[in-house]
């Protein structure tokens, strides 16, 4: 990603963002819908907490079980999130030097700190998704991370990877959406997501 040269702190500002959001989440509010079709709050939730739990596998080396169903957690989001958020930015900080290239089973060879962009990515746009949901402004969001994600998506997010929900795909079409529109709604528009009004 083009706009830090520190992968993981560029994590840990997406991890900051999305702990606040999370935070100004109330569990009375779990039942409402979220861009994300087949999720409410709650849902999303639980999978942003599961994202920590997975995430940090990886980081750890290990082979997260995506397939595993999250579980659905409908209180104390707040606190676990943080203590997932402090437990895999520790394990990013062990995992060493994140320069240079490895080689991938499937991918061939990709940059050596893809992992750490690809759940950059992942919980800046849930981020949008929560506080899309919850009525929270996207307005304040961190634009290095909105910036950075962005672009590194343009790359990463190719159009064999979209497709129906319905599908097994986690991203829909691109919308289209003006190019002088907030940067988090041209963001979510790339991720498949419908801003409001467009």
């Amino acid at each position: 990603m083009p706009d830090s040269d520190d992968p993981v702190e560029l994590l840990a500002r997406a991890l900051r963002q999305a702990g606040a959001v999370v935070a100004a989440t109330t569990p009375e509010q779990g039942g409402l819908p979220t861009p994300c079709p087949s999720w409410d709050v709650t849902d999303l939730v639980g999978h942003l907490l599961d994202d920590l739990k997975q995430s940090t596998v990886r980081a750890n080396g290990g082979t997260p079980d995506w397939k595993a169903p999250a579980e659905r957690v409908t209180a104390g989001w707040q606190p676990a999130f943080a203590a997932g958020a402090a437990e895999l930015l520790a394990a990013w900080r062990r995992a060493g030097d994140l320069d240079g290239v490895v080689e991938v089973p499937g991918a061939g060879e990709l940059p050596a700190r893809f992992a750490v962009d690809q759940q950059t990515a992942e919980f800046a746009v849930h981020t949008w998704d929560l506080a899309t949901a919850t009525g929270q402004s996207t307005d304040e969001l961190d634009e290095t991370v909105g910036r950075a994600v962005l672009d590194w998506g343009r790359g990463a997010l190719r159009p064999e990877f979209r497709g129906a929900e319905s599908d097994g795909h986690a991203f829909g079409p691109e919308v289209p959406i003006a190019p002088d529109a907030p940067l988090y709604d041209r963001l979510a528009a790339w991720f498949g997501r419908r801003p409001q009004g467009r």
